[in-house]
């Protein structure tokens, strides 16, 4: 059996911002404070968290929503996980729709609806917050 995750946020960006923050390696690394290489074509690999996480692109539709095939250094070998973000107009800002399926019952917390606020949603959301 496999775990699944969903989250919503909303972050103080338009949705190309929110979706290009992502793809970019620069940025990507700079929100989430670990090396990215981050990758804009279907089908392309790409990594993420010091290389603890990698995979490849699935779908990518700007500023609407990515998909890719996620995984970590220490899943089983082979074993992938879905992971679809939508980004929605809300606002002045993007509602951030978060999908993560397959991921193996074994894992424990890693890819937990908390590792990813952590590590990517608060982080992003302090990254685009307006200055006062």
């Amino acid at each position: 059996m496999c775990k699944t995750v969903h989250d919503e946020v909303d972050i103080y960006a338009r949705p190309k911002q929110v979706y290009d923050a992502y793809l970019d390696s620069r940025t990507h690394a700079k929100f989430t404070g670990a090396p990215a290489r981050m990758n804009r074509k279907v089908g392309a690999k790409f990594s993420a968290g010091g290389d603890y996480i990698s995979g490849f692109n699935l779908d990518l539709t700007s500023p609407k929503r990515i998909v890719q095939a996620w995984r970590g250094s220490d899943w089983p070998k082979g074993v992938y996980s879905v992971v679809t973000l939508q980004f929605q107009p809300k606002g002045k800002g993007t509602r951030l729709i978060f999908d993560q399926r397959g991921i193996p019952e074994n894992i424990g917390s890693a890819s937990s609806k908390g590792e990813w606020r952590q590590y990517y949603w608060d982080p992003l959301v302090r990254y685009f917050a307006p200055m006062e």
